[in-house]
């Protein structure tokens, strides 16, 4: 999939683990997980900004264009 979303490298950053993460922004582990992995297919405005609050930092620290080829699939979240 062309956009990565770096959420992994930042919650490295931030010292933050998936379980506090989930309860500091409301979504379960589960749908955090698909997120981390670069398996969601989309992510809501919503969602991105309580990553963003919760992390401390700019939707650009979290999104990444690779190029390549488009990936069909993945759960929206």
């Amino acid at each position: 999939m062309p956009i990565k979303l770096n959420l992994d490298l930042m919650m490295v950053r931030r010292g933050v683990s998936l379980t506090e993460l989930s309860e500091r922004v409301g979504i379960t582990m589960a749908n955090l997980s698909i997120l981390k992995n670069n398996k969601a297919r989309a992510v809501r405005l919503s969602t991105l900004e309580a990553l963003c609050r919760e992390l401390g930092c700019q939707p650009g620290d979290l999104l990444e264009f690779v190029p390549g080829p488009a990936v069909d699939g993945g759960v929206e979240i």
